[in-house]
């Protein structure tokens, strides 16, 4: 029976109002979730469409990547990686 009063205790809490505006978030971040899984079945298709092409998917993923990044960020990390692989020998 304890359970059960404080159910009933918490229903009091919010009001009308606030279980409104309560409805309305979940409502809309359950909308946005199924936005979300909806673009991420187009860019799915779009890379499926690009390997049909012929282009290297991972390599396009990276490519995507980078040009996220701020531009002098990735020439000083292009310049440390390009530093560490030669004191490996590498390059």
């Amino acid at each position: 029976m304890a359970d059960t009063a404080t159910f009933d205790a918490s229903s009091d809490v919010l009001n009308a109002t606030a279980q409104g505006r309560l409805r309305s978030i979940i409502e809309r971040v359950e909308r946005l979730e199924e936005d979300k899984q909806a673009v991420l079945t187009d860019i799915k298709e779009v890379f499926a469409e690009a390997k049909g092409d012929g282009y290297d998917v991972k390599v396009l993923r990276k490519v995507i990547a980078l040009r996220k990044q701020d531009k002098a960020k990735r020439q000083e990390e292009d310049a440390i990686m390009d530093l560490y692989l030669s004191a490996l020998g590498e390059v």
